[in-house]
């Protein structure tokens, strides 16, 4: 399962709605590609389509899915939010990440 905390929870409504998605019936996908200083990183994007195959949460009151490959990495992350003075953006806190590069944005296993 993957988690959202209430920042992230307002971030995502806020984005989706600027965006013409609705929160209530579309969904945040999350997943991991190849590439990033750590070897692998995160993706995170809108979407109204849900494929075969893809794992389906909801936390929050947002609806996240999560195709089969990467809910191998995700399992037990929480999508959070951050507005501070060291960047803005959508944070990962991944429990299975051994080693984060520095921006947050890639990991290693």
């Amino acid at each position: 399962m993957i988690k959202v905390s209430e920042t992230a929870k307002n971030k995502v409504v806020e984005l989706m709605t600027e965006d013409g998605y609705n929160y209530t019936n579309d969904y945040v996908r999350v997943g991991v590609k190849s590439g990033g200083c750590s070897g692998l990183s995160y993706d995170l994007k809108f979407d109204n389509v849900q494929a075969e195959g893809d794992k389906v949460f909801e936390d929050n009151g947002i609806k996240i899915i999560v195709d089969k490959k990467s809910f191998l990495y995700l399992i037990g992350t929480t999508l959070e939010y951050s507005g501070g003075l060291n960047g803005t953006g959508f944070v990962f806190n991944n429990p299975n990440a051994n080693r984060t590069c520095g921006c947050g944005e890639s990991f290693s296993l």
